[in-house]
């Protein structure tokens, strides 16, 4: 089904002098959002490429098709290309995802245990598929594309697996060595200048090893490099290349085998011959040990809470922190790279934070609480050289999902997230806080309009020193009676500084209205 469009732009007026930053709103596109049927907007940004836009209608329950609608704009929200996909009765969506070149959707037919990857041109809006058949009662968590090959990765029986389907000749072959009790996927990565697939892995036996499985191309292991648990668990990483022979690996690990964090650490990993030395050079960073990370607290409880800390160390024993993190992808930087992480916990009615803990008050479910986001620079030999944090207030969300972006603008960062119509910001020069949190409310289209309502906000950093907001709102006249009309929005917002930024790496984001489950 496609809709109309109604594109609408605003420009405002900015000075800009040395001293001086602001986030502006500079265009606004509506799309008019029916509140009677299920709808699901995915929007990719592309860089200084555009973005497009993915409606998609239907397949929310089992007995409607879905029907994908693909919109792509440029830089200013004007429209490029548009096609639609119609998918029979007989598939479900499953995920998607992205290269520079294609987006792919991953398709399911449960009752014939068939695959369908759809691979859409970013160019021109062409696209085909393909059908194939994986392992049936495959319960799927991961989905990556490397070259003409896709990836998929989940369980089946309670064992991981990770499958390779060639688009080539629709075979497919099952990644060897994981299928195993007692071990969970990770993570799914790919090096698209080694062309190999990194499979991380996480052993729920005893010692909690952490290891990760290379494949090349042709589906082969090319090495396995293990990290054991036995004092220190690695419960995250990411990966990235910092030259031909070497990547760093960095995540967040706990002490006693559980979900909880006690600090980041950081590895060198080598793809020659001396691979399996990177195990014993791992860098571990307690909290404690971050100059800002316990920025968000007011003064007297960083202070208590960083006293006991230190009287434990005096005792010669761990103080045990409770802090459950979202690592974000690494971002390269030209001296080595950047790590972004939020903190969050889940929420019940009635809970409360008590320096990182949870007191849960009853077993209703509200959501996750985010209370801050921290970000570490490393240099390309993985030495730790500033850390900042990025306070979160009020933000709560039922699903979870990277709430903070960060927008590289030369020597500075601007980080940002949304809430309920409105956009908080605060700017870095590494540990530096050279702006204070501020706050910028997301306008209409029109001055004689107000905003009723707003659901499922999101932000990217987009390309330069822009970002992209969008969400549903509903919108009603400021002034006189009328009735109200519903919107997916989306606000190209620019921050302006002296220094222009670098082109930000893409991340999507996937919105539902209030009535749906996906994000």
């Amino acid at each position: 089904m496609l809709r109309t469009l109604y594109i609408v732009c605003l420009f405002l007026v900015v000075t800009c002098t040395s001293v001086s930053a602001q986030l502006a709103q500079s265009l606004r596109l509506e799309i008019p959002s029916d509140p009677d049927e299920a709808e699901a907007f995915d929007v990719t940004p592309l860089n200084d490429k555009g973005l497009l836009v993915t409606i998609r209608t239907g397949a929310f329950y089992d007995n409607t098709p879905a029907n994908l609608n693909f919109q792509k704009y440029d830089v200013n929200l004007k429209l490029l290309w548009k096609t639609q996909f119609k998918q029979s009765y007989d598939y479900t969506p499953v995920l998607d995802c992205h290269t520079d070149q294609y987006v792919y959707h991953l398709f399911r037919d449960y009752d014939r245990g068939k695959f369908q990857f759809l691979r859409l041109h970013l160019d021109d809006g062409v696209f085909e598929t393909f059908e194939g058949t994986l392992l049936d009662q495959f319960d799927v968590q991961y989905f990556k594309v490397l070259g003409s090959q896709a990836y998929v990765g989940g369980y089946r029986h309670g064992r991981p697996v990770v499958m390779a389907f060639s688009f080539f000749d629709q075979s497919a072959k099952v990644l060897p060595g994981m299928y195993v009790n007692r071990m969970e996927l990770s993570g799914l990565e790919i090096d698209e200048s080694r062309r190999e697939v990194n499979v991380l892995v996480h052993s729920l036996k005893r010692h909690c090893q952490f290891s990760i499985r290379t494949y090349n191309y042709d589906c082969k292991l090319v090495r396995t490099l293990d990290f054991d648990g036995a004092e220190k668990s690695l419960i995250s990483g990411k990966l990235l290349p910092v030259n031909e022979q070497e990547s760093l690996l960095v995540g967040n690990y706990s002490t006693d085998c559980t979900p909880y964090s006690q600090g980041i650490y950081v590895t060198r990993i080598h793809h020659g011959e001396h691979a399996d030395e990177a195990s014993k050079s791992v860098q571990y960073i307690e909290f404690s040990q971050l100059q800002h990370f316990f920025d968000y607290l007011k003064p007297q409880r960083q202070q208590k809470l960083l006293a006991k800390a230190n009287k434990k160390k005096e005792e010669g024993k761990d103080y045990k922190f409770h802090y459950r993190l979202l690592v974000h992808d690494l971002q390269p930087t030209p001296t080595g790279l950047t790590l972004v992480a939020e903190v969050y916990y889940p929420q019940y009615r009635g809970s409360t934070l008590a320096y990182g803990g949870i007191v849960r008050g009853s077993d209703r479910y509200e959501g996750y609480r985010y209370t801050h986001a921290f970000i570490c620079g490393f240099d390309k030999q993985g030495n730790l050289l500033w850390d900042n944090c990025f306070p979160i207030k009020e933000l709560l969300s039922k699903e979870l999902t990277e709430m903070v972006q960060v927008s590289h603008q030369g020597d500075r960062m601007v980080m940002a997230y949304p809430n309920d119509g409105e956009i908080t910001t605060e700017v870095i020069q590494e540990s530096k806080v050279l702006k204070e949190t501020e706050k910028f409310k997301l306008k209409t289209a029109a001055e004689n309009e107000k905003v009723t309502f707003s659901a499922q906000d999101n932000l990217m950093a987009w390309y330069d020193r822009h970002f992209l907001a969008c969400g549903f709102q509903k919108i009603a006249p400021s002034r006189t009676s009328g009735s109200q009309r519903e919107v997916f929005y989306l606000n190209k917002l620019t921050y302006t500084e002296e220094n222009a930024g670098q082109p930000a790496k893409s991340t999507s984001a996937k919105t539902r209205k209030s009535d749906g489950s996906e994000r």
